[in-house]
Parts: structure tokens; C-alpha cells; sequence
């Protein structure tokens, strides 16, 4: 069909889209978070997700309506990506809102100016469906022209929403696209709603204007939403003249890199092969750069394993392309040219996103590598058309991390499917264990009561940055045992919630304050402060009796709260420096701030080496040496990120934010959105000191610390076990290292003279061993388990075997290593191979029986193992497999 209508950018499309809304009167929002505030929603997949509260009543909007640009992931058809042209894991959803603001007449009416007078569509191929009973809608196309044969009637499968089988629901209205009889199905009755690619729908409008009940009857709710959106990528193929969702602006910008790295040619209309791969990483890319982007992290389960499944698919589809290096970060390069300007936040964190998408992609390709040989040999044992085992399978997913995906896709290419049965069988079965490992109960803390008496409540105002303790305070709730109670005496595990309370809640990774809380009647200890739900509530020991609407003293744990500030002010300086050090991809992932040290979690994608460790001690100690003020300040979200302040990654903050900076100037240290306790002065911290740094998981560190009395503390063990070295090794403390030196050098050499006997020809063992050799026709055979030795250790007893006894001779040796595994070695001479002796199948079938693995040559295998009480029965198992 010829192109009868301009052409517009996807940028342009979504700029005209909220351009026009506005102009209507609706409010223009931002895109929300891919990880919504709704627990019930895994990821952002809707436009309306972020404005649920105003469909519930709990919120109401001032303006007529509202618009936005949402960007979405769904990964529920992941498994048909790049075999179309309209499924993707990530997409942009533009969308309009209203909830009473906006009649069904106006919301139609509006669609239908954009689409015909702003992007010009021609009306003779636009199509509308309607659902089978809304006569209503119908009548409001036909006013505004849509001819009668435009109109289609669909039931409730296509044209009618509900939230679930009671509640809010109505008909929608779909807008579609006539992409022209040569894409159809060529039957005489193709309309929407037909299986064919011909009509292309773009646009849903949802009324969301009854209310039903469980008798099934539904009233009209008490006033009508409305609930919009068009799928941007789709309008894009529509106004750039194409039938694909991928052959729009932007996923061609990605599919021409992925064309360019790989060397091979997309094919618009080929759903099969390269042309599938080169969509499959074009969209991936993109959800794994929002996804990052927005604080997800790389991980097994949520969140994470949607992450870590896009990825490795991504790379999956890389390697079936040819590409062997990483290619990734090009992919991120290339989504943020395309689409940065309209998501500013995807600049932000260029870094952190490549460095774990690297990471991640170095760490696959490994498993990939591993894991593929493993497939390859099971898939070759099986006869044409035989399924994959379902233990093979598990076995991928649990020792290599292959995704049950990616193996079901390299045994179709191979003609065989896969025991997916079986598969689960093994998944439920591990399940189990996990469960039945598992300590307490993971629901074991919750507990209704404070559900209740937040909705109840005001929430607390905390008074204790300025205050240390305050009278007058109310006394709103006393709960015991779970249960809300007037009055309690003298119990011995309690929890107050107080109007106003100059005790900082657990929040942010800061503990909790201890405290007292006090009036004439009684004295209540607070061991904990923890937040439920906007309720700062004071968990602790009663004395005395206590009362709701009791006027009362409170206040903190001085000395204890001192702690706290320092070094919840140590970790601000902490993260400033390691950004310095190792670079802006530095985030914080977590962090733990007790009185007695800090533990910091952060973003980076291998071990620290010790200069750099020292390297951030020494800044952070340069800071506290220079007696650095620390200034909080209030401030709107949006002047306190253009001053420079860090916002914690992944982390949702409100309108109105406190910012916390260490240093004066326009250019502090370290300047920080934050809502804990802070020194004063960085002097306070007297001395920081890095305890360790390790691994927590992929792509974090854990860095401990100490600061002040903890630091001194620390230092002083140090020193103490410094003397006690010192003392034992009977010279100064300065000279201990060279002592180490000297004794380990002649450890080394005591250690090399013993190996010496112990594996040489004047070895008692070895000599015993080689005296009990037993002739097996065609050569001798050595079976013996010997004591003292390491795995390299039993090539030279070979050696030493070899040597004493004739041409033909063979071998089948056992050790408990230093650590305690197993070690087994097989070996013979050529002679000895030709007379039928096999080391690789001896030690395959030996392994097992010391929980290890392994093979070899015919002259040569070894194996490690988990077991060594099963050494004897390795060696004996070998003894009747060679009689045999």
C-alpha cells in the first residue's frame, strides 16, 4: 500500500503525544521506576501502575487528567521475542489518564484528533473495535465519522477489562492500522481481531465505569476512569511506514550495530536464524540497560533472575551469531545515543551498568563454555528424536546456571526436546531441601497489628536531629504479645509508639537508637527503634504501669548514638573516596551502620588490591584530619540532584529531601541525600580504618570499617597480637616479618626433603607398594594408598613406579591432601595402555566413589573428590574392574 502519510521520528512521536495532552489540560508525569512501589507487581508493565492510588480513591488530581511516557518490562512472552515482529521484554507506553476529569466523548474525540489531524493517518485505514454490548462507544465513533464498516464488535475476551472477577472493570475501545491486503490473510471477511498481521492495533482505550459485584451484577462506578495507551514502538513502525515492531528508528539503529559487529545481514521479514538473534539482543539490550539503570541488580530469584535471564540470553544469541568477545557495552553505547535525551537517568549510571554488564557477560561466557561442553556430549548420546533427560537438564541449571530456556533452544536446534517434567520434578525436589534447611519462618515476624495501626495513626515526627531528649510527648499505642492494649505493667517485652520521639528508627541501613522513656508511674527501656509504616515504634522492657495518652519523657542513649553518627558519616566519606579511587561506577548496594563498626556494600566487579584499600583509607583519614564540617540542609529533590547530591542507586526519595555534606564550599568531599544522624565534624571520628573487603555476589564488594573507639579498639588487638608474635618467636616486634621469612623458607626446605623421601625410591610405602605389584598378564599393576602427600605429589611416585619396575607397568594411587579432599591418579606405560590398561576409564569410574570427578588419557588421569572415607573402596573397585 503506498505511503500516504508523513513521516515521524519515534522521538518526534512521543514529544507530539504529551505535547498534545498537555495542551488538553492533563498533567505531565515522568515515567515511574521500572521497580514499582506496588509489591504485587514484580516490574513496571503498565502506564497506569503509577497511578493506582487515584483509581482506589486514596488520591485525587487537580488537573482534568494526566499523561506519560512509561517505560515497561514483560518477560511473560520472552520465549517469542525476534519470531515476530510485535513482542518485546521492554517497551514505552504512552498513555493518558483521567478519573472523573474526562467523558468517554472527549477521551474518543481526542484520540482521534491526534491520530488523524497531528499524525495524520489517513482515516480510511483506521479501524476500531468496540466491546459487544457498548453501544455507547460505538455511537461516539460514528459522531466523530468513523464509517460503520470501520467498527468491529469483539467480545469480552478482546474488548472488555476487569482488576478481577469482582471490582472496578468496563469495555475498552482498540484503535487499529490497516497495513494492507499483501500483509493479511487474503480472506473476504479479515478485520481486527484476526489472527493475520494485516490490522496492526496500536491504541486501547479502557472506561473503567462499572463496579461488579458477586451476584455479577455492576453498577456504575462513582464516577468513570479512563485509562489509555498507545504502544510507541508500534506507532513508530505505523508513521516510519513499516510492519515490525523492530524496524522502527530505534530498534534498527541497534539491530544495524548488532549487524556490524556480527558480520551477518537482517532480513525484515526472516523470523528464523541471524535475523532473530539480532532482535533478541536489540530489545535485551534495552531492558537490561533500564533495568540496571533503575537499581536491579544481577541476581538468582525476582528481579534479579529477569535481569540475569535477559542477559545471558542476549549473550546466548551473541555466540549463535558468531561473536566470541564481549559486545555488550557497544549495545549500552548505543541505547543511551538513542533514547538518553528522553531518560536522562540511563546517563547517570553509563559506569555502573557497563561494568556489570561486563561482568556478568565475561562470567557467562565462561559458564556457556562449560556448559556447552557438557550438553553437547549428552545431546550426542541420544538417538533421533529422543528427549534431553530432565536430570541432564537440572544438571546445566544447578552446576553450570544454564537458564532452562537457553537449553530447551540448543536441543531444538539439535532435534530433540526436552524432559521439561522431568526438569521440574528435579526443581521441586531441591525446593524441598532448600525448605527443609531453612531456619524459622520467613513470615514468622509479621504481624497484623501494626498493618492496623498505621492505617490507624498519624505518623511519627521525629524531633531527634536537634533534640537529644524531649517532654510532652503522647503516648498513641502500647502493644504486648501482638495485641494492642490501653494500659500494660511491668511487662518484659513491649513496643510504644509516641506522637513525636527524639529516637532515630532503624532506617538506612543505621540502627535503631536505644533509649528511655519515662514518666511517674513508670520506666520504659528501649532496647530497639524500628519505622512500620510512618510509626516509629519503641521496642523494650516495662517498669512500671504505662498507659495510651500518658504524657511522657523521651530520650536516646548518648554515647550510643555518638557511634552512630560517626560512622553513618564515615560511610558518606567512605563512598566519596571510593568513587575516587576506582571510579563513578561506584554505588552504594547496602550498608550496615552499628556502634561498633560499618559495613558498606557497593557496585564493582572485582576484589580491591591493597593499594587501593590504603589509597581510600588515606582520604577518608585526610578528611577527619582536616576537622571538615558536616552541613545538613533541606531542600526540594529537584535543587538538591542539581547541587550535586548522591541519591542512593535504585533508591525512591519524595518531593522534599535532607542533604548531608562533608566539606565547605560549592564542592564538598561527599554530598548525599540522606536521612540519618550525623556528626558535626569529621574530626569526631578521631581515625578510619578498613577491616576487610570481600565478595557478597556478583558485581558487589563488602568493605567493614571502624572509626573512634572502635578503630582504637581494633588497633590495640592488632598491637597485642603483634607482641604475642613478637614473644613466641622470641625477638622485637619490629623484627617479626624477617623472623616469618626466615622460618618459612626453612619450612620450605624441610618440606621439599621430606616430599623427597616420602616419594622417592628410599620411601618405605613406595617400596612396599612396588614389592605388592600384581601381575595382570600383559603388566604389573601398583595399587596402594599413600600417606603425606598432595595431588602433584602422586605423578612423581609414578614416576619412582616406573623407573623400579619393568616397561609394562601401571598404577592406581590415593592420597588425603593437606586439606583433607581425596586424590586419585592413574597412570601407565605405552606398554601397558597397548595390553588393554585405560587410566581415563578407571578414573571415571572410581571418582564417584569419593564424591569426585574426572578422566584422562589411557596412560594418564587423575581426580579429585569431597570424600575421602571413600578411598578404600575407590581402590578396591579398581582392583575388580582390572581383574576383570
Amino acid at each position: 500500500m503506498a505511503a500516504d502519510y508523513p513521516t515521524m521520528t519515534t522521538a518526534e512521536i512521543r514529544s507530539a503525544y504529551l505535547n498534545f495532552f498537555e495542551s488538553k489540560g492533563c498533567k505531565l508525569y515522568p515515567s515511574s521506576s521500572l521497580v514499582p512501589d506496588d509489591p504485587s507487581l514484580l516490574l513496571a508493565n503498565a502506564g497506569m501502575n503509577q497511578f493506582k492510588e487515584f483509581y482506589q480513591g486514596k488520591k485525587v488530581m487537580k488537573e482534568i487528567g494526566a499523561c506519560s511516557c512509561q517505560k515497561c518490562v514483560r518477560t511473560n512472552d520472552i520465549d517469542i521475542i525476534g519470531a515476530d515482529g510485535r513482542h518485546a521484554s521492554f517497551f514505552e507506553m504512552l498513555g493518558n489518564f483521567a478519573f472523573g476529569g474526562v467523558t468517554k466523548g472527549q477521551a474518543c474525540a481526542w484520540a482521534y484528533e491526534l491520530i488523524t489531524e497531528v499524525f495524520k493517518l489517513p482515516k480510511d485505514r483506521l479501524y476500531f473495535t468496540v466491546f459487544t454490548e457498548d453501544d455507547e462507544t460505538e455511537a461516539v465513533w460514528r459522531s466523530l465519522g468513523v464509517e460503520p464498516d470501520h467498527i468491529t464488535r469483539l467480545g469480552e475476551d478482546d474488548n472488555f477489562w476487569a482488576a478481577g472477577p469482582t471490582g472496578p472493570c468496563g469495555p475498552c475501545s482498540e484503535i487499529y492500522f490497516d497495513l494492507g491486503e499483501e500483509v493479511g490473510c487474503g480472506c473476504d471477511t479479515c478485520a481486527p481481531g484476526c489472527d493475520c498481521d494485516r490490522f496492526l492495533e496500536f491504541w486501547n482505550l479502557v472506561f473503567t465505569q462499572f463496579d461488579r459485584q458477586e451476584d455479577g451484577s455492576m453498577p456504575e462506578l462513582p464516577h468513570r476512569n479512563l485509562d489509555t495507551g498507545m504502544g510507541l514502538e508500534r506507532m513508530a513502525a505505523i508513521m516510519q511506514h513499516k510492519s515490525s515492531f523492530f524496524d522502527g528508528d530505534v530498534m534498527q539503529s541497534l539491530i544495524k550495530l548488532g549487524e556490524d559487529i556480527s558480520g551477518k545481514t537482517y532480513v525484515d521479514d526472516d523470523y528464523t536464524g541471524a535475523s532473530r538473534s539480532l532482535r533478541i539482543i536489540a530489545d535485551h539490550a534495552r531492558s537490561v540497560n533500564f533495568l540496571i539503570s533503575d537499581g536491579v541488580l544481577p541476581g538468582n530469584e525476582g528481579r534479579g533472575y529477569v535481569l540475569r535471564r535477559l542477559l545471558r540470553r542476549a549473550v546466548f544469541h551473541g555466540r549463535l551469531l558468531g561473536i566470541e568477545d564481549a559486545f555488550l557495552g557497544r549495545f549500552i553505547d548505543a541505547v543511551n545515543d538513542v533514547m538518553g535525551d528522553a531518560y536522562p537517568s540511563l546517563l547517570e549510571n553509563v559506569g555502573l551498568v557497563k561494568g556489570i554488564v561486563e561482568a556478568e557477560e565475561e562470567r557467562f561466557s565462561t559458564t556457556l563454555n562449560n556448559g556447552r561442553v557438557y550438553l553437547d556430549e549428552q545431546l550426542s548420546a541420544l538417538a533421533e528424536g529422543e528427549q534431553l533427560p530432565g536430570s541432564a537438564a537440572f544438571m546445566l541449571h544447578d552446576t553450570f546456571g544454564f537458564p532452562i530456556d537457553l537449553t530447551v533452544e540448543i536441543a531444538e536446534g539439535a532435534g530433540h526436546a526436552v524432559d521439561i517434567e522431568g526438569f521440574n520434578a528435579e526443581m521441586a525436589e531441591q525446593k524441598a531441601r532448600a525448605r527443609a534447611a531453612a531456619k524459622g519462618d520467613a513470615w514468622g515476624s509479621f504481624n497484623d497489628v501494626w498493618t492496623e495501626l498505621a492505617d490507624q495513626l498519624p505518623a511519627t515526627e521525629f524531633v531527634g536531629y536537634d533534640n537529644e531528649s524531649i517532654e510532652g510527648a503522647h503516648v498513641l499505642a502500647i502493644v504486648v504479645n501482638g495485641e494492642r492494649v490501653e494500659r500494660a505493667e511491668n511487662a518484659a517485652e513491649a513496643a510504644v509508639v509516641l506522637d513525636r520521639t527524639p529516637l532515630y528508627a532503624e532506617m538506612g541501613g543505621q540502627m535503631g537508637d536505644h533509649g528511655l522513656i519515662d514518666t511517674d508511674d513508670a520506666q520504659f527501656f528501649v532496647s530497639n527503634t524500628t519505622a512500620k509504616g510512618g510509626l516509629y515504634v519503641h521496642e523494650g522492657k516495662l517498669i512500671g504501669a504505662l498507659s495510651e495518652g500518658d504524657t511522657v519523657f523521651a530520650g536516646y542513649d548518648l554515647n550510643r548514638r555518638g557511634l552512630l553518627c560517626r560512622n553513618h558519616t564515615a560511610t558518606h566519606l567512605l563512598d566519596a573516596a571510593l568513587k575516587e579511587v576506582l571510579g563513578d561506577h561506584v554505588n552504594q548496594a547496602g550498608s550496615l551502620v552499628s556502634p561498633e563498626n560499618l559495613r558498606f556494600d557497593f557496585t564493582h566487579f572485582e576484589a580491591m588490591t591493597s593499594e587501593q584499600i590504603r589509597a581510600v583509607e588515606d582520604l577518608v583519614n585526610e578528611q577527619i584530619l582536616a576537622a571538615q564540617p558536616v552541613v545538613t540542609q533541606v531542600m526540594g529533590i529537584d535543587e538538591a540532584k542539581a547541587s550535586g547530591a548522591v541519591a542512593l542507586f535504585g533508591e525512591k526519595y519524595g518531593g522534599v529531601v535532607r542533604v548531608v555534606s562533608v566539606g565547605e564550599g560549592a564542592e564538598p568531599f561527599s554530598r548525599e541525600l540522606c536521612g540519618g544522624t550525623h556528626a558535626k565534624n569529621t574530626a569526631e571520628l578521631g581515625l578510619f580504618k578498613i577491616v576487610s573487603e570481600s565478595s557478597t555476589g556478583s558485581n558487589v564488594r563488602r568493605i567493614e570499617a571502624v572509626t573512634s573507639t572502635g578503630a582504637i579498639a581494633y588497633l590495640e588487638e592488632r598491637a597485642a597480637l603483634a607482641e604475642t608474635a613478637a614473644a613466641s618467636l622470641k625477638c622485637r616486634v619490629e623484627e617479626v616479618p624477617a623472623r616469618v621469612h626466615a622460618l618459612q623458607a626453612e619450612l620450605r626446605e624441610v618440606n621439599q626433603k621430606l616430599k623427597k623421601a616420602l616419594t622417592g625410591g628410599s620411601s618405605d610405602a613406595i617400596a612396599s607398594a612396588i614389592d605388592a605389584a600384581v601381575d595382570m598378564g600383559g603388566y604389573q599393576l601398583v595399587v596402594a594408598e599413600l600417606s603425606g602427600l598432595e595431588a602433584a605429589d602422586l605423578r612423581n611416585v609414578w614416576d619412582t613406579i616406573r623407573g623400579k619396575l619393568s616397561s609394562a607397568c601401571a598404577c592406581v594411587l590415593a592420597t588425603v591432601t593437606e586439606k583433607g579432599t581425596p586424590a586419585l591418579i592413574a597412570a601407565a606405560t605405552d606398554d601397558a595402555a597397548a595390553a588393554g590398561f585405560h587410566a581415563g576409564n578407571v578414573i571415571k569410574q572410581i571418582a564417584p566413589l569419593v564424591d569426585g570427578r574426572g578422566g584422562g588419557r589411557p596412560t594418564m588421569a587423575q581426580a579429585g573428590g569431597k570424600n575421602a572415607a571413600g578411598i578404600a573402596a575407590a581402590l578396591d573397585a579398581a582392583r575388580s574392574l582390572l581383574a576383570e
